[in-house]
């Protein structure tokens, strides 16, 4: 348990995301005694699912899926802003809603950042500029993320991400191995996440990594994809040998805005606060 007792709150397009880019350092933090709230811009509802999560509301079984995940990362408070899910390619209906990434970033903003003020928060996780992998909910979310900060006074933001030079060789094995295995199409990663030389953080969650698996098993309804069979990142991310998800899951990656990258990278995403 630490003396300080800061506040976290992590900022997510949609239910899974958190469990996939922030839960170990999430549960690293509650687990030393701090605050951390999870925040979703939409309930996920379109995203890919089979059939046995597609009956009904699947965004009302994301939405329970993200509360269990929570309790697994140990999180304070979970708040869904109800935000149409953007999903990939998908027209938008003349009555339907604008979804979350065609939403005014200003209006957005001042939401999250009132929620910042009511928490006090310290810290806000948010997403690099790239939207991670580039889907328009995610690159929404950096943009709104960032702004709420600025409205809040909100003293550090870290844009959760992975280390790109990294990320394109694992890929590359990856590449070579789906000649033989089944294996998720691989997309092509050059300019996406943050590079090596911008991050700032490298958070070990190792100790973390019964908390984080939990949180990636409550979205059952990810785990697979629209076509019968289809294997998704949560899913292969589960099914690794232990030794390998151990060294693949052990590490999250942050670029703090406005600090300048040290080496080694910073361990703890409070240190700016000490």
């Amino acid at each position: 348990m630490t003396a300080d007792r800061y506040t976290v709150v992590s900022f997510h397009a949609h239910p899974d995301d958190e469990a996939l880019l922030t839960a170990g350092t999430l549960a690293r933090a509650a687990a030393e005694g701090h605050r951390v709230v999870i925040v979703t811009a939409t309930a996920g509802e379109g995203g890919l699912a089979d059939a046995r999560w597609a009956v009904g509301a699947l965004g009302t079984r994301r939405v329970r899926e993200l509360e269990e995940s929570a309790r697994a990362i140990g999180a304070a408070r979970v708040v869904v802003l109800g935000h149409g899910d953007s999903g990939w390619d998908r027209p938008v209906g003349a009555d339907a809603p604008p979804p979350f990434s065609a939403l005014a970033v200003e209006d957005l903003a001042a939401e999250l950042a009132a929620i910042l003020a009511e928490e006090s928060a310290d810290v806000l996780t948010t997403y690099d500029e790239h939207g991670g992998y580039g889907h328009p909910d995610h690159v929404q979310v950096h943009r709104v993320g960032v702004r709420a900060a600025e409205l809040a006074g909100t003293p550090v933001v870290l844009e959760a991400t992975l280390d790109r030079d990294r990320l394109v060789r694992v890929v590359g094995v990856l590449r070579r191995a789906a000649r033989v295995l089944p294996l998720p199409a691989i997309p092509d990663l050059g300019s996406a996440y943050t590079s090596a030389d911008r991050l700032t953080h490298r958070v070990d969650v190792r100790r973390h990594l019964p908390a984080k698996e939990a949180s990636l098993r409550a979205h059952a309804s990810q785990a697979s994809g629209a076509e019968p069979g289809g294997t998704r990142t949560l899913s292969l991310l589960l099914r690794l040998p232990r030794p390998v998800r151990r060294r693949v899951l052990g590490h999250e990656w942050f670029r703090e805005v406005g600090r300048t990258p040290t080496t080694p990278l910073l361990d703890d995403i409070f240190a700016s606060l000490g």
